[in-house]
């Protein structure tokens, strides 16, 4: 039986290269966009859609199609019950939704992601209850915003980013990422940690299997400044999903850069 030829990307720009499929007519994130809700039944409602419906399909879903496996889950005992932010790579569209609840579970997550996540025709309604915390696209409501981050890690909750902010499907390298997006736990004073989704091979069938490695607690050097810490924060971090990257040995999707192509 003939191998599977290996899909080739060409790139040029790790920071801002993307190479999400959806093609999305993206909302405005305003001052009118609801990130916190008093209904009682709106809550209720989340509560539904992300404990007894999203959890138990996405389990499936990672299960069946990517064989998830977790690996350090016991560091979250390093930590009380107050909320964190959590960092992790950007390699797959649907699953990327999906296994930050299962890494921390049943730690509820957060995410911040694009617009494009709330804008969809229908799972754009349905992805707020989940979890979806859109960046503002006018600067007046990030104060709606900042206001969300903080009452979710009050409540104990976590914070997903996606420090790369583009996805690579099926990347086995950590691509560089600016300190920007440390603001938010020095902004919180929480820790940090960070989960790294590596891809290995089966022992049967074509595609691999994602097994993810959850490290941490990161705490803020007191001793630096504010833009010193960020960059501290970010080296720690990238450094340990570099290293934990390396676990990856099958390459689904092989990326070359641009330059390089002969």
């Amino acid at each position: 039986m003939a191998k599977k030829k290996i899909e080739t990307i060409y790139y040029q720009d790790e920071l801002n290269d993307e190479f999400s499929s959806a093609q999305i007519k993206t909302k405005e994130i305003g001052m009118s966009y609801k990130f916190l809700h008093k209904n009682p039944f709106y809550n209720f409602l989340s509560f539904v859609w992300y404990r007894l419906i999203a959890t138990p399909l996405a389990f499936i879903y990672l299960k069946a199609k990517f064989h998830l496996k977790i690996e350090n889950k016991e560091v979250l005992k390093k930590v009380d019950k107050s909320g964190f932010f959590l960092y992790g790579n950007h390699t797959q569209e649907i699953a990327d939704a999906f296994i930050p609840t299962f890494v921390i579970f049943p730690v509820r997550a957060y995410v911040i992601v694009h617009p494009n996540n709330v804008s969809m025709p229908i799972l754009g309604k349905i992805t707020p209850h989940l979890g979806a915390l859109p960046i503002p696209s006018e600067l007046k409501a990030f104060k709606n915003f900042y206001n969300a981050l903080e009452k979710r890690i009050l409540q104990g909750h976590a914070i997903t980013v996606y420090p790369e902010g583009h996805i690579w499907p099926y990347y086995t390298k950590i691509r560089p990422f600016k300190a920007t997006s440390f603001a938010y736990p020095i902004k919180y004073g929480t820790p940090v940690f960070c989960f790294t989704n590596t891809y290995q091979k089966r022992k049967h069938g074509k595609k691999p299997k994602i097994v993810t490695y959850l490290d941490g607690p990161f705490y803020l050097n007191q001793t630096l400044d504010e833009t010193m810490q960020k960059q501290d924060l970010r080296n720690r971090v990238y450094e340990t999903m570099v290293t934990r990257s390396k676990k990856s040995n099958f390459e689904y999707i092989k990326y070359i850069k641009r330059s390089l192509k002969k």
